[in-house]
């Protein structure tokens, strides 16, 4: 059988979250969509779908790729945007029933106003209000930093709902903006907002008005005290709240009816001194107006402490200087889970010392100015800590996701993407005077995406994964990652360093299960001694060598590599007085057994609305391309960019049992130019059962090609061709 008309829609959003395709629309002349970026799996479970703009009809202008700080382009999501001005606009294609949009954009400085939307080929009443308040920031007490923070977020309910497949516009109508960057678009289906629970007390009833100028604060308080005395919640109706001054919180539940209903507006909402916990704060939305970071002043949505047993669950924090930014005393057994941080002009999340046995999972975080998430022992250890599946997209001036010191915390099942300068993506640190390092630091099943930058101070790159001895040497610890992946790394993947350049050591690491997919300078970088351990490490796409292994100073030994297993990284850089640049090796020839197909060209003789021929080589197995129906045969065609020595081709459909097991009947040909096609594996029938993972293959003798074309001529299961990977193997 076919997926049901549910299943398809729910393959559709994956397949458009992948940005794996090109969307034409009717009306209008679009222009071509700029190639997709590569996407990962992993990171946060989020509630809506992402459609990046220059994956989307455009009659605009491409911006990027670029990874130059600085530039527009890299700080948006891929390195990539759209660039439009009056009467042009980004089409997205609904990739799930939607009746919101929340769209990441950034406008010339000093300017403001509105970006016009459309549903349906519909207007809509209300427009996005953009502005540039919170953007280009400047930070010059940061060594290395330069203008940044350039995008932000503007959200707007719909009034209706949308199908999916609705073409939603956004453009620059006469009276908007003039021009405007969209880099991307989160469309999501909200549901109502939410009721005061029973026997919860309600913050209008002491004197809180909503969607008015006035100061709600002390109406804030006195609720707050009346929830607490009575042990009773204290409910926020929808509406927005002026919050002037912080207000104080223990022991009492606040929970709204929803973060796209209930908005409380303030720089620092919540500041503890001091608490013993049980504080629970839900579904609510925190906007700010903090235009400059200003590290002396606490703009946090909440600032101190949570103490014992608190949760934060279900927030939407925009445009505060953090998140939360957790100090003043001991936090512990804490849930932090299912946020949504972005555009705020530091951290995500920071544990500030003195915060033990906590949860940080399942959060959303995106163009933040600092650290996406960080744990930092500042006079005491953070400890027993798990910072677990969450996504940190395009963190401006550091990592997305750092470990200063502390013991026994684990980093597990998380995505970290597009990092920019002054950072990486995931780092384990002795620095800024943090309780050292002890215990047992756990990495595990976590996911770098275009993660690592070129540091400006350094002029050197920084890696998706990097070990920092700064303060003091990295002993007595034990690091274990495992399960890696890091992908198109621009430098290194994996970095040691003593950031003072004292060469102080690093020991206790071991590495093992890592795969690297595409790095610009070297798999492994080290710049100071002592050992780590790396086995099975597979690596393709290695810009420059293997490895670089240059301590500083040069009179210290260089870093002892252990490890086996490991395949696709030979060779160490030999001039340790200079450094290349990104991709300026020679090309290495792929790994035996390596699918060469992933992120290629790819094309077909037709597709189905929605199931474009990129999806069979994105990588992701729930995307999949289909050819028109009942019009076979159908061809499906890979350009490997070069001719290649092949030997086995792999077809897969998507694994869930919402597909019924078919035969599909295929010939496998190759060619040389593209022209003229040798047939590799003769028509034949190949089964494809969901028991065993619906993948199917077949091996020939080696060939050297660049093109290979599958011919669909039947399937049992739906009149036309499917594929959702199509890889070929190196031979």
């Amino acid at each position: 059988m076919s997926p049901s008309p549910r299943r398809r829609a729910a393959l559709l959003a994956a397949a458009l979250a992948a940005a794996s395709l090109t969307v034409l629309v009717t009306g209008g002349t679009p222009a071509a969509a700029a190639t997709c970026p590569t996407t990962a799996s992993g990171g946060a479970s989020v509630p809506f779908r992402t459609v990046e703009a220059e994956c989307s009809a455009t009659t605009g202008s491409a911006v990027g790729p670029d990874y130059t700080q600085a530039s527009i382009a890299s700080e948006a999501s891929g390195r990539q945007a759209v660039r439009i001005g009056s009467g042009q606009y980004v089409e997205f294609t609904l990739p799930a029933a939607a009746n919101s949009i929340n769209v990441h954009y950034t406008i010339p400085d000093g300017s403001s106003g509105r970006l016009s939307v459309y549903v349906g080929g519909t207007k809509l009443g209300s427009g996005l209000s953009v502005t540039s308040r919170y953007s280009y920031v400047d930070t010059g007490f940061i060594s290395g930093s330069k203008t940044h923070h350039f995008f932000d977020d503007a959200r707007l309910l719909f009034g209706q709902n949308a199908a999916a497949g609705t073409k939603v516009r956004v453009q620059a109508d006469s009276g908007d903006v003039g021009q405007a960057t969209i880099d991307l678009a989160d469309f999501e289906q909200v549901g109502g907002a939410g009721a005061k629970p029973a026997n919860a007390l309600s913050v209008a009833d002491y004197g809180a008005t909503a969607n008015d100028s006035s100061d709600d604060t002390q109406a804030f308080r006195n609720g707050l005290s009346a929830a607490r005395s009575q042990g009773k919640e204290l409910f926020v109706p929808s509406g927005r709240f002026e919050i002037g001054s912080a207000l104080q919180i223990d022991q009492t539940t606040v929970r709204g009816a929803g973060p796209w209903y209930t908005v409380l507006h303030g720089n620092n909402i919540f500041n503890n001194g001091g608490a013993s916990g049980n504080i629970k704060l839900y579904d609510f939305a925190v906007f700010g107006d903090v235009t400059e970071r200003n590290d002396g002043s606490p703009d946090n949505a909440f600032h101190g402490v949570l103490g014992n047993g608190s949760v934060v669950s279900g927030l939407w924090i925009q445009n505060t200087k953090c998140g939360l930014w957790l100090m003043n005393g001991a936090s512990s057994n804490l849930t932090i889970e299912n946020n949504r941080i972005q555009d705020t002009q530091a951290d995500g999340v920071n544990f500030d010392g003195a915060v033990t046995n906590s949860a940080l999972r399942n959060n959303y975080l995106r163009n933040n100015g600092d650290d996406g998430l960080a744990l930092w022992s500042n006079g005491q250890a953070d400890s027993g800590n798990t910072i677990a599946n969450n996504t940190v997209v395009q963190p401006n001036l550091a990592n997305g996701i750092a470990l200063y010191g502390g013991s026994n915390n684990t980093v597990s099942g998380n995505l970290v993407q597009d990092t920019n300068a002054l950072g990486g993506g995931y780092l384990v640190a002795n620095r800024f005077n943090s309780v050292p390092l002890g215990g047992t630091v756990t990495l595990s099943n976590n996911t770098a995406l275009r993660a690592g930058a070129l540091d400006p101070n350094w002029q050197f790159g920084v890696g998706a994964l990097w070990f920092d001895a700064r303060d003091q040497a990295i002993t007595g610890v034990t690091i274990r990652v495992t399960g890696f992946t890091a992908i198109q790394s621009p430098y290194e993947a994996i970095q040691f360093i003593d950031g003072n350049g004292q060469g102080k050591q690093i020991q206790g690491v071991t590495i093992d299960g890592v795969s690297v997919q595409g790095v610009g300078t070297f798999v492994a970088q080290s710049q100071t001694q002592g050992t780590a351990t790396i086995s099975n490490l597979s690596a393709s796409g290695v810009g420059v060598t293997g490895t670089y292994n240059c301590p500083y100073p040069t009179s210290i030994p260089k870093m002892t590599f252990g490890g086996s297993g490991n395949s696709g990284w030979t060779g160490t850089w030999s001039d340790c007085s200079s450094w290349p640049a990104p991709n300026s090796g020679p090309p290495q020839p792929p790994q035996s057994g390596s699918n060469i197909a992933r992120g290629k060209a790819i094309s077909s003789s037709s597709s189905q609305g929605g199931f474009p021929p990129g999806n069979a080589n994105d990588g992701n197995a729930d995307s999949y391309w289909e050819s028109a129906n009942n019009a076979f045969p159908q061809t499906l065609t890979v350009d490997l960019g070069a001719a290649a020595s092949i030997n086995k081709v792999t077809l897969k459909l998507p694994p869930s049992s919402a597909w019924g097991a078919r035969t599909q009947t295929v010939t496998i040909a190759g060619s040389t130019d593209g022209g003229s096609y040798t047939t590799l594996v003769g028509s034949r029938g190949y089964a494809f059962d969901p028991a065993s993972g619906n993948t199917a293959s077949a091996s020939f003798t080696a060939t050297s090609q660049r093109f290979v074309r599958l011919t669909f001529t039947g399937n049992t299961g739906w009149p036309a061709g499917q594929v959702s990977e199509f890889e070929v193997a190196a031979s």
